[in-house]
């Protein structure tokens, strides 16, 4: 039989790792500002239909429920079956379509667990049957028969389900018999649980229900602190920036803070350089040396240079070498520092024109970040100018050219912010030092700063335009001067956004190989979830299309 300590990841089906976990939590206030601003100024657009969709802890069952009926309607499957084929393939529908189509019905069956075949001599035959792991025996009421056709026991099918939801494996518990990968009948699992522990019978099936987004590479968590309790489902691509319903922006490939033009990779690399370079940290790079053996930080506490860490290892307190345990007036026993190398120069100096190059693009990074923190009030006295244009008759009432500008504003300093980072890396040896030429570099760096510097100067000037008390004018034809001002220069920096995005995509991220994906540059700002009831039909219609090409294609 096998262990109880096995786990079912195995039998998932996955393109690629996926991590739906990120961390939010940054440790740096420079790092929390942008994320700081809870309201969001949005452009007067016409409302458009939105690939988003928000799943409350009410629509949960209806979503998984969609899901479910499709596989089952194909597959002509029960619920169950169908559940397991779902849960392996990562409740990936197309994903599932694809497989039966390319290697047939059986080998979708067989590599999800899933044994649809009827059982020939039913239980009920038997006047008793001796259990195969109590070695009891059992009257027909007291066996369950699984989809693969092994017999046990209720009391030790309930044993083995109990142990396996304990151990956080309930959305996968196979059979007990020995070399079967059969998936139980979660129906079956259900009755024998709730007669043994109701409390164990919810908690599979709050793991059943919560499959469909733990296990869903298509929806992931709202990561808003306290949570919201929403899920958001993406149905078309997994490098985006999203809004949930509760107002909260994170980017859905990672769950963290919106954080493009870096990549997923290098915002998390950015987070952790901060982190690393904090005051805690600055402080036991000055005060403390890390052990050559152990690597833990060691204190000197007296002025002798042969300090011995707390694992046993004697080392040089000047340049950090392990020494020999012995030390006399003359020198340290096996070791000896005191000749110049011109090596140690040449790291020295890099190392300080790498920590320059990170202080130049941090002070960068944080004052935008200040800056979008500041402009933030902007809101309160732009309302107090529009309500005071909106008084005057001989002014138009139509406003939306001020909020607009007011969103733009914020929208690419978001952008020049995180810029930097991308900078940082893109331009660096930590990530791409193998794919560029010191030449192809510094040509591309030149590309991009040069956008980078466009978009920064307009992006003032724009700040200065609605700054200005263009409502304190009484001359209507100095007011309208001011508004295609603000107009012209709304414009301007939409434009160089996304012109900037089109160098990192085409120019310098396009052409690597290796794949850094960025969340796409919008105009009009970051998509928000719809309610699911809304784009119900939306999806049915886009999972009809989806079967016809691939059953045409083939």
């Amino acid at each position: 039989m096998e262990d109880y300590a096995d786990s079912d990841d195995d039998y998932y089906y996955d393109d690629d790792d996926e991590n739906n976990n990120g961390d939010d939590d940054d440790g740096d206030d420079s790092l929390n500002g942008i994320q700081d601003v809870d309201d969001h100024i949005h452009l007067s657009l016409v409302n458009r239909k939105s690939s988003l969709q928000v799943i409350t802890r009410e629509s949960l069952a209806v979503a998984q429920r969609e899901d479910l009926r499709r596989i089952m309607d194909l597959l002509s499957l029960k619920e169950h079956h169908a559940r397991t084929l779902l849960i392996h393939y990562r409740w990936d529908v197309e994903r599932v379509l694809a497989v039966l189509v390319e290697r047939g019905k059986d080998q979708l069956y067989v590599e999800a667990g899933v044994r649809v075949m009827e059982l020939s001599k039913p239980c009920s035959s038997f006047s008793s049957l001796t259990c195969g792991i109590c070695m009891e025996d059992a009257l027909p009421n007291e066996v369950t028969t699984m989809d693969c056709g092994h017999s046990f026991c209720n009391c030790c099918w309930t044993e083995h389900f109990v142990v396996r939801i304990n151990e956080g494996q309930s959305r996968r518990i196979k059979c007990m018999a020995y070399k079967c990968n059969a998936i139980c009948d979660d129906g079956k699992i259900r009755t024998l649980l709730r007669v043994r522990d109701t409390a164990v019978a919810e908690k599979f099936d709050r793991f059943l229900l919560e499959s469909y987004i733990e296990d869903n590479k298509r929806v992931k968590w709202c990561p808003s602190v306290p949570h919201c309790g929403n899920a958001i489902r993406a149905e078309e691509d997994d490098f985006l920036e999203v809004e949930c319903a509760c107002g909260h922006q994170f980017c859905f490939g990672c769950c963290g803070e919106t954080h493009s033009p870096c990549s997923c990779l290098m915002w998390e690399l950015w987070v952790k350089k901060c982190q690393d370079e904090s005051e805690t940290v600055n402080w036991i790079t000055s005060h403390t040396k890390a052990c050559p053996k152990c690597h833990k930080p060691v204190e000197k506490n007296g002025g002798c240079n042969l300090v011995v860490c707390v694992c046993g290892q004697p080392f040089c307190w000047l340049c950090g070498g392990a020494t020999g345990k012995q030390h006399t007036w003359d020198s340290i026993a096996d070791h000896s520092c005191g000749r110049f190398k011109e090596d140690d120069l040449k790291k020295a100096e890099r190392a300080k024109k790498e920590w320059w190059r990170y202080i130049h693009y941090h002070n960068r990074f944080k004052a935008h970040t200040d800056s979008y923190k500041l402009e933030d009030k902007l809101k309160e006295t732009i309302q107090e100018k529009i309500l005071k244009l909106e008084d005057r008759e001989t002014i138009s009432k139509d406003m939306s050219w001020v909020t607009n500008a007011l969103y733009r504003l914020f929208r690419s300093r978001r952008v020049l912010s995180y810029s930097y980072p991308f900078a940082y890396y893109m331009f660096g040896n930590e990530l791409f030092r193998n794919e560029m030429s010191k030449k192809d570099q510094e040509i591309k760096r030149n590309l991009f700063e040069d956008q980078q510097q466009q978009l920064e100067a307009n992006v003032e000037k724009l700040s200065m335009c609605l700054e200005e008390p263009f409502h304190e004018f009484t001359d209507h034809g100095k007011v309208m001067e001011s508004r295609m001002k603000i107009i012209t220069m709304t414009s301007i920096v939409d434009s160089l956004c996304r012109s900037m995005y089109e160098c990192i995509e085409n120019d310098l991220l396009g052409p690597l190989h290796t794949t850094h994906i960025i969340a796409p540059y919008k105009s009009k700002g970051l998509e928000k979830a719809s309610e699911l009831c809304d784009l119900r039909m939306h999806s049915c219609e886009k999972y009809s299309s989806s079967i016809g090409k691939i059953f045409l294609n083939n």
